[in-house]
């Protein structure tokens, strides 16, 4: 396993644990969204170099900013 797969999982598990806590409505189906990108990065991460999913990641981080307030 490589050092952003690992990343990537734990940035996932704790947006899961997040969603899991909200009351349900708009942001925790944003929460969860954020969740899937997260675990998609993660499987990516693990078969193929990581350098092109930054932007990916980075928009994940925007948005899960963007719910939390």
């Amino acid at each position: 396993m490589s050092d952003a797969y690992d990343y990537f999982r734990a940035h996932a598990i704790t947006a899961v644990r997040k969603a899991r806590a909200l009351p349900p409505g708009r942001g925790k189906q944003k929460q969860r969204t954020v969740a899937r990108v997260y675990h998609l990065l993660s499987k990516e991460a693990a078969l193929t170099p990581n350098v092109h999913h930054l932007d990916d990641f980075r928009a994940a981080r925007r948005l899960e900013r963007h719910i939390s307030r």
